[in-house]
């Protein structure tokens, strides 16, 4: 497939505001290792910049790549095994990456959190992938892979404990330190801009099955307003990225030959507390605009301080037909949309790396193609804890 390459990872995006924490993170865990790794932007000076400043060795080398170029770009995915971009939006940066990985049979990582323009690549890129044997997983970041991963991982204590999948699950946020970065900020207002050029894509976004290639599961919770749970004795919100996580959870359903049930129900909210208090603050959060509002240009993010402190808590909890409550957690130590975003996205790279037998090509979802490995690298290296709880 790609075994004869210069490169074993090239992080396209270093010179970024979330590439630079790829590339330090790589630098830091593997940089004494034998991994063959190099860095590419558009330019080479920015990126020397770069591996000055992350104090990464000279021997990595810096490759200049025009993402607006066919030619630059092929020459990028003929070089490597693996690409790791994080040049975003990917709407309008990500597609010639996405169609030259899949032609050339290069392993291909992202961050990406849009519905739209991923169901445009599952649609035109899905064959060529199959016959590259090019592996392309996207949402490799905190979209979607504490929630992708966290529903597998309840669903197979569910499986273990009483010999069935839960046919519902909640996914409840219990804490969330941290900040959003100028990129996913960008990422949003190049969402809005394509659904208001094609009205058509506005039924992407809001069916939690428009990334299942055609399979319609059953009406799902709408989680769009404040709403008790009285088992979890908790009031919960909407949350911003249940849109995309739900639709990834329900691929990887659709790709693991509907392993949790054809009938499987998933809603995603955060989890405000009981009481007066509770309520309130489930309200405050359902009215909150200040996201959509949100000044912060590509480039700018949270300071080193702010992810270190950062960290959170996402809670998965179903009831079995006899009404037993299984629970299971997945919590981080670094700010999530970019301390642990950068080490979840290196760690999905290098584990399609070191796993070339991992599924054959196609396009993926984190859980559908690499959940046992990559949850016990992410546990082992990248300070992810997956807990059983009852």
């Amino acid at each position: 497939m790609n075994q004869d390459r210069t490169y074993d990872i090239v992080i396209f995006g270093a010179s970024g505001y979330t590439g630079r924490l790829v590339a330090e993170y790589i630098e830091q865990r593997y940089g004494t290792t034998s991994l063959r790794w190099a860095m590419a932007g558009r330019s080479i000076e920015k990126l020397a910049q770069v591996r000055a400043e992350m104090k990464i060795k000279e021997t990595v080398d810096l490759i200049c790549v025009d993402s607006d170029s066919t030619e630059s770009v092929t020459s990028l995915v003929n070089s490597t095994k693996v690409v790791i971009t994080t040049v975003g939006p990917y709407q309008l940066y990500g597609t010639t990456l996405v169609e030259q990985c899949a032609e050339n049979g290069t392993d291909y990582v992202d961050l990406c959190g849009e519905p739209s323009w991923m169901y445009q690549m599952i649609d035109r890129y899905k064959d060529k992938a199959q016959s590259s044997g090019a592996r392309i997983v996207f949402s490799c970041g905190f979209d979607s892979i504490p929630f992708d991963l966290g529903v597998w991982y309840l669903q197979q204590h569910a499986i273990a404990s009483v010999g069935a999948p839960l046919k519902s699950i909640k996914g409840r946020v219990r804490a969330m330190n941290g900040s959003f970065s100028g990129g996913t900020v960008a990422s949003l207002r190049a969402t809005m801009a394509s659904v208001k050029k094609d009205p058509s894509l506005i039924s992407v976004l809001v069916n939690p099955f428009s990334l299942t290639e055609g399979f319609q599961g059953p009406e799902q919770p709408a989680g769009d307003k404040p709403q008790y749970d009285s088992e979890l004795r908790s009031w919960s919100a909407p949350f911003i990225m249940a849109t995309i996580n739900t639709k990834n959870v329900h691929r990887s359903n659709a790709l693991l030959g509907h392993a949790y049930g054809a009938d499987f129900m998933y809603d995603e909210m955060l989890l405000t507390g009981d009481g007066d208090q509770g309520k309130a603050a489930a309200e405050f959060v359902a009215n909150d605009n200040s996201f959509a509002e949100n000044t912060l240009q590509p480039g700018e993010g949270p300071t080193k301080e702010e992810r270190e402190a950062g960290s959170y808590d996402v809670l998965f909890a179903g009831q079995t037909d006899t009404g037993k409550l299984l629970m299971s957690s997945v919590k981080g130590d670094r700010d999530p949309g970019y301390g642990s975003t950068s080490k979840m996205l290196a760690e999905s790279g290098l584990c399609l790396l070191n796993n070339p037998d991992l599924g054959e090509g196609g396009i993926y979802t984190p859980a559908a193609i690499m959940a046992e490995p990559l949850i016990e690298r992410l546990q082992k290296n990248a300070g992810l804890t997956f807990s059983i709880e009852a």
